[in-house]
């Protein structure tokens, strides 16, 4: 099948290489996006924070209404197994999965009693240590909890990443920054960002518009750890255009330098460097 890599999905007790069929026209998730999934990764023999990846997906079922049925220690474990179907070269995507099967009362709510868990991996080679991207400010806007459940990592939440993606593609940028709904920075459409100026460190504030991800709490603490000034705060995208460097941060390419914002070029810098640097460092002790 077109853009599926090596990958093995654990579901109800069995191990199944490739793409296996889970959902059917009928199942809730597949039609009114009661979804929610994590991300973790496996490489160079290390699986940095997975305990956190694994809870979190827990949280995000309980903030749709699911009943999560896999403790931490279980996905875990499994994790492990799965990681060794794989050759160790490979850098892992670690994805587990709850929806909601059936349908509830008025059809529009799901049946919590019918979560279901998936955990898939996949082949997803990172990032090199010297990629860098071009970024610009997106049209589109982050919504408020209000309007989606951004306190979960839910699916339903990434076609207004994708069309923010695909808009910057268009115009020929790698991602694009997002806006919450006043205005201010939130994050890039895959990723949370964090900009350097005259030596300090400064990244949006985390106000229930955007995921406090992982990563990026991990980010925080070893850059403080290692005596840099790190600031959460309410950011303006003009902030960004006047930056010395910016980089961001996420599960998937972990630590990714800004090259181009808008019609300004960008040398990747010290600070965001040594972030990627402290990173392995942490990940590998």
């Amino acid at each position: 099948m077109s853009g599926i890599s090596d990958t093995w999905t654990w579901i109800d007790g069995t191990w199944h290489e490739g793409n296996p069929p889970i959902m059917g026209p009928r199942t809730h998730a597949s039609w009114l996006g009661s979804s929610v999934f994590d991300g973790a990764r496996f490489f160079e023999g290390v699986m940095p924070d997975i305990d956190l990846h694994c809870k979190r997906v827990n949280d995000s079922a309980v903030a749709l209404g699911m009943k999560p049925t896999m403790q931490v220690g279980e996905m875990i474990e499994l994790t492990s197994e799965g990681c060794a179907k794989f050759d160790s070269s490979q850098h892992i995507y670690v994805k587990p999965m709850y929806w909601v099967e059936g349908d509830g009362p008025g059809v529009i709510t799901g049946d919590p009693d019918s979560t279901r868990f998936c955990l898939c991996l996949f082949d997803a080679p990172m990032a090199p240590s010297d990629a860098a991207m071009s970024i610009t400010l997106s049209p589109y806007r982050r919504p408020t909890m209000e309007c989606m459940p951004v306190d979960a990592k839910a699916g339903c939440l990434y076609p207004n990443n994708a069309r923010a993606m695909l808009e910057a593609k268009s115009r020929g940028f790698d991602n694009a920054v997002v806006r919450d709904m006043v205005g201010n920075v939130a994050e890039l459409t895959s990723a949370n960002i964090f900009m350097a100026k005259d030596g300090k460190v400064h990244t949006p504030a985390p106000n229930g518009t955007f995921l406090n991800g992982i990563t990026r709490q991990r980010i925080i603490q070893l850059l403080r750890a290692d005596g840099h000034d790190v600031f959460e705060r309410t950011m303006h995208y003009d902030e960004f255009l006047d930056a010395d460097e910016i980089f961001s941060t996420g599960n998937y390419s972990k630590v990714t330098p800004v090259k181009r914002i808008e019609t300004r070029d960008l040398q990747p810098g010290p600070i965001g460097a040594r972030a990627r640097e402290l990173y392995w460092d942490f990940s590998h002790q």
